[in-house]
């Protein structure tokens, strides 16, 4: 084994040591299934990602610390992560799904160095954990490879990297997924969706407001909030050196604006779907669109975007089970006419954060 090699297995071992929750839930095969209680809260987060404890109490006929023990719960055993994702038009970013073999002895340890770096959106092992597949971000310049290609570790257990990056997102639909487990009735999605778009003292305008560049207070509420989305608004504004009441309307302003978007990240199997599954598909051209359309209409996608590279289509697929994942393949994918070639890559094991019911791509 290599000094590098050596030194990184050697760093992830201090860091994994000094975070035992984390390593908890990156190696644990326990994952606790969600009851219904469990999945009306993850479908309330979905709806608004910052909702407190006592009004989801109230939507959900039990108390405030009922909804605490859930999410505490969840977190440690089921892998919930809320976290916000900016605009990457208006970040200056592009998404990069890369693709990384490595030898046996280092794939681990490569994995979670990967899962560290801030701009990953999620890792996973697939393929009998001989491939790591990674989403990432990095800039939408030229200098965007270079930028990619200084996330990954350097060492010579890597033996081949690809990376395909995102030309356009045909579907981002695992909010449906929740959206079909937690079914919340209409008069609770009603009350969330009310208290989000109420506006802000002192911010009238925060609901129509345009964002069309982040400055460096957007920058350093995003750089909190994409860690967890619902950091108390005191901690934003001490992490970004401003007044709470300040942090308050720019946080309303970049949600209103579209500007940022929050994410409910669960580990798949605490919702039933124990086979997640990465499709790399080929199409001609002249039938990206459609094809990519179709892909959005499946229940079972959860995420397809146009890429380059060899393939032109990326999709995550969740299914319970390796035999309805058979069933998927055979019929909703087979009866897709301009798919000329498909590789599929899984059962996908998660090494950041448990998810993605929800890809942050």
């Amino acid at each position: 084994m290599d000094n590098r090699s050596t030194a990184i297995q050697r760093d992830e071992f201090k860091w994994l040591k000094a975070n035992p929750d984390t390593l908890t839930a990156v190696i644990s095969d326990d994952v606790h299934t969600a009851d219904a209680l469990d999945l009306q809260i993850l479908h309330a987060f979905q709806v608004d990602g910052r909702v407190g404890f006592g009004l989801l109490g109230r939507v959900l006929g039990v108390s405030d610390q009922t909804v605490a023990r859930r999410y505490a719960r969840m977190r440690s055993a089921s892998g919930l992560r809320v976290a916000a994702a900016g605009d990457a038009r208006l970040l200056g970013h592009r998404q990069w799904y890369v693709r990384v073999r490595t030898t046996p002895d280092a794939v681990m340890a490569i994995a979670r160095a990967i899962a560290r770096h801030p701009d990953t959106s999620w890792v996973r092992l697939v393929s009998g954990g001989t491939e790591i597949v990674c989403s990432l971000r990095a800039g939408a310049t030229a200098g965007g490879h270079a930028m990619l290609l200084e996330k990954l570790p350097r060492t010579s257990r890597v033996l081949d990297v690809t990376a395909p990056s995102e030309l356009h997102v045909h579907t981002r639909s695992a909010h449906r997924l929740l959206e079909q487990v937690g079914a919340l009735d209409e008069p609770a999605l009603r009350t969330l969706r009310q208290d989000l778009t109420a506006p802000v003292r002192g911010s009238a305008d925060a609901q129509c407001a345009r964002t069309t560049h982040l400055d460096e207070l957007d920058l350093a509420l995003l750089t909190v909030l994409r860690e967890d989305a619902r950091t108390p608004v005191e901690q934003l504004a001490a992490a970004a050196g401003k007044p709470a009441s300040t942090a308050r309307r720019r946080l309303a302003r970049l949600r209103a604006s579209g500007a940022l978007r929050i994410d409910v990240d669960v580990d798949p199997r605490a919702l039933g779907l124990h086979e997640q599954t990465l499709l790399w598909i080929s199409v001609a051209p002249a039938d990206l669109a459609s094809t990519g359309a179709a892909l959005a209409t499946h229940p079972e996608v959860t995420f397809a975007a146009a890429t380059t590279g060899r393939t032109s289509l990326y999709a995550s697929v969740m299914t319970p089970d390796a035999t309805t994942l058979y069933d998927y393949l055979t019929h909703d994918i087979a009866a897709l006419p301009a798919i000329r070639d498909i590789e599929s890559l899984g059962p996908a094991q998660p090494q950041r954060s448990g998810v993605s019911a929800l890809d942050r791509s």
